[in-house]
């Protein structure tokens, strides 16, 4: 905070205040309105483009400074107020002005879960919002970012622009004694959004078993009876979902220990106004058909109205002898295309889908899936960030050129710096359909947008087959193309404030290497925009290329041929049609490689016969981690020379025949993670370096995580974790961002590859 002179030498003065940060549509206006009036002082409060100002004069204007960052609403977030005497006025009652225009430099919060004022309302016989009203709000809760067109945040700038306010919500909305005082989505019965479909008629079908699609916040979900199988996996097979887990909510808190083991940390989560899916361990007492496979289940709680009136319904109407109502909530987006949002388009892709579909006449301006996230070692770790939490800035270390930067081509984001401030945007998904390509399209427009943004320089990913890349080099824009893994590593260095020197691990899928290989496995060193590879895992090769990918089987069988054991492959993997064949492949020449730690984890559950074919991204490694009781160190697992470290010592283990996967399984964590301790510490030993930042999708292994970063502090290193970002490549995007704006402040910074 800056101040023009001591706080007592302000008051009888008249006193100019510029508030920046998440300041419109929290109730920040009235509950400046509030104090204003608390300490008698005259003037106005206003938003502007550049967050809120105001002007106060009075008697007790250093008392209303003081107070001003105390008791501020839950959901504003104040960056900066700078104080500014203007000179005496004659003191005038304190009121409400209209927005200022002008460029836009102030943010929107995200949307938030409905607050207990307003759900106490919605269950009040003498409320106007009792029980039929699924649009209930107030300035503490309810959509922001899904429903604002752009900046200043006021209702002709959001998607409730076309509804008149009725007497009743104008009077509130004007009463600087109401809590919906300049509240811009208030509504009510008489005058707001309409439900195409009554309550009881919505829970009778979910109570029968049917598959319902209402339209939430960011988007529709599909919602079933999570204790019934048939259901759900009729709904898997509608929706073509073979075997990807499907996300749970619970009525209450209380709900929840009939179905999860949590704890007071994942709980606290759970309750969070962002309400994210948070992922805890399965009692296993819902329909086997909701996470085939996995020890750990994706939970939610109510987050609209609508959803609270739908399992009181359920436990009201529909009652289960000692058991609480638990539905399937994911999102509606039909062959792993993009969340559907429109009601037109939504009732002609879910037909096929859902049996009922229930709709409503506010738009949805932005689309943003549900967010996932766990407590790993105490702290939340993100698994996807969207709802409730974009577009909550991230705080850089210092000012930035304009820049966007467009991620790469799974678990898409994009990123928009704008002074000291990144912006990252919901989760996009896969950009491999057209429809995912036009909703990242439609994402960075949306975003450059709201934020008044024009960037100087496009960051995107060194692979140029990817849509992003493409996008990047058709905008004419300056490009600056950043190689996969350091933008991994730059990702957690930004978020903690650091240019370097660090050291970072990143363990991940694939990306492009520098010099064209398939890299995913890496030890780099990081300083200001550069990188050096250190090190890398040893290379296996990739029987059928991508193909590999996707089926475990064919990296174990690549395994067995590393460890001179080809005869082995067409007997171990005789349900394979193409097993006979690999041996043969894989002695021939041009066979590609990769250092990838993702196709190391698919190595190790293909050699203990636990995912030999992937339904889905990640899935090998996900069954693998479910297999865990106690990690467990193999003596001389592994290797390590120039740099290269290799498990194939362990994975000798994990071949053996007749090896129990739950023994394999907690072999291979341990020795992963000892293994990686031990390459991190040579390399901080060599370059003097202790800080190590740890990145990549693999670092979505909560055992993993645990262990290597609990190692990293054993041996003295500094273990830096991301916290704010996803490890996986919703992160990219911000490391992106931040190695072209270190590039673009270094002297004489030149386009290229970093």
């Amino acid at each position: 905070m800056t101040m023009g002179g001591e706080a007592t030498a302000l008051d009888g003065r008249r006193l100019r205040l510029h508030v920046r940060g998440a300041v419109q549509g929290v109730g920040f206006r009235p509950y400046v309105y509030g104090l204003a009036t608390r300490y008698r002082l005259g003037g106005f409060v206003a938003n502007d483009p550049h967050g809120v100002i105001i002007e106060v004069e009075g008697e007790r204007a250093s008392d209303f400074v003081a107070a001003l960052p105390l008791e501020k609403p839950p959901l504003a977030r104040i960056d900066e107020i700078s104080v500014h005497p203007v000179g005496a006025m004659a003191s005038e009652e304190f009121c409400i002005r209209a927005s200022k225009q002008g460029r836009v430099s102030t943010r929107i919060v995200a949307d938030a879960a409905t607050c207990p004022e307003c759900l106490s309302e919605l269950f009040d016989p003498a409320s106007r919002f009792h029980r039929y009203d699924p649009f209930v709000n107030c300035t503490h809760c309810g959509p922001r970012y899904t429903i604002a067109e752009r900046l200043p945040y006021d209702r002709p700038t959001t998607a409730m622009k076309r509804f008149a306010m009725c007497k009743v919500c104008a009077d509130d909305y004007a009463d600087a004694r109401s809590r919906r005082f300049h509240a811009e989505a208030i509504a009510c019965p008489q005058c707001g959004p309409r439900l195409s479909h009554e309550i009881q008629d919505i829970a009778a079908a979910i109570a029968a078993g049917k598959i319902v699609a209402i339209k939430g916040l960011g988007g529709y979900q599909l919602i079933c009876d999570a204790r019934d199988e048939a259901a759900v996996q009729r709904l898997r097979q509608r929706k073509e979902r073979d075997q990807k887990p499907f996300a749970v909510m619970v009525g209450s808190v209380d709900a929840v220990a009939g179905i999860a083991d949590a704890d007071a940390a994942e709980l606290a989560l759970l309750e969070m106004a962002p309400r994210p899916i948070v992922l805890m361990t399965s009692r296993h007492r819902l329909a086997p058909a909701i996470a085939p496979g996995l020890s750990r289940i994706g939970i939610m709680l109510p987050v609209t109205p609508l959803h609270h009136l739908i399992f009181e319904a359920l436990n009201s109407v529909h009652k289960r002898a000692g058991e609480s109502w638990a539905t399937v909530a994911t999102s509606a987006n039909p062959g792993g295309e993009p969340l559907l949002l429109d009601n037109r388009e939504a009732e002609l892709r879910l037909a096929g889908i859902a049996d009922l579909i229930v709709t409503h006449d506010r738009d949805i301006v932005t689309r943003a899936d549900d967010s996932v996230a766990a407590v790993v070692a105490g702290r939340t770790r993100f698994i996807r960030r969207a709802r409730g939490y974009v577009p909550e800035p991230v705080r850089l270390a210092q000012t930035v050129p304009p820049i966007l930067a467009v991620g790469g081509a799974l678990k898409s984001t994009v990123t928009v710096t704008r002074g000291n401030e990144a912006f990252v945007s919901q989760h996009i998904g896969d950009l491999d359909t057209a429809e995912g390509v036009r909703f990242f399209e439609e994402t960075v427009g949306h975003l450059l947008s709201t934020l008044d943004v024009e960037p100087v320089v496009i960051a995107h990913d060194l692979h140029p087959n990817m849509a992003s890349t493409r996008f990047a080099e058709a905008s004419g824009k300056r490009l600056i193309a950043v190689q996969h893994h350091h933008a991994h590593a730059a990702s957690v260095m930004a978020e903690h404030g650091l240019t370097g020197p660090a050291l970072a691990l990143v363990l991940d899928g694939f990306g492009q290497g520098s010099d064209g290989g398939n890299w995913g496995g890496e030890l780099l060193l990081c300083q200001s925009a550069q990188f050096r590879r250190l090190g890398h895992l040893a290379p296996m090769m990739l029987p059928g290329g991508d193909r590999a990918a996707r089926e475990p089987w064919r990296m174990a069988a690549s395994v067995l041929h590393g460890l001179r054991r080809s005869d082995a492959i067409a007997t171990r993997f005789a349900a394979q049609p193409q097993a006979a064949r690999l041996c043969a492949m894989l002695e021939q020449p041009g066979v590609p490689v990769t250092t990838s730690a993702g196709r190391l984890f698919d190595a190790a559950a293909g050699l203990l016969g636990l995912c030999p074919v992937q339904s889905y991204e990640g899935e090998a490694a996900m069954k693998l981690e479910a297999h865990v009781r106690t990690p467990r160190i193999a003596k001389s697992g592994w290797t390590i020379e120039d740099g290269v470290l290799s498990l194939f010592p362990l994975l000798a283990r994990l071949a053996a025949e007749g090896i129990d996967p739950v023994d394999g399984a907690g072999l291979f964590h341990g020795t992963l993670a000892a293994a990686c301790v031990d390459w991190i510490g040579r390399a901080a030993r060599e370059t003097g370096i202790t800080t190590v930042a740890l990145s990549g999708g693999c670092f979505l292994n909560a055992i993993l995580s645990s262990e290597i970063e609990r190692g990293c502090i054993a041996a003295g290193l500094s273990p830096l974790l991301p916290r704010q970002m996803p490890p996986n490549d919703g992160g990219l995007s911000l490391g992106q961002a931040w190695i072209a704006a270190l590039k673009l402040l270094e002297p004489q910074g030149q386009e290229g590859t970093a």
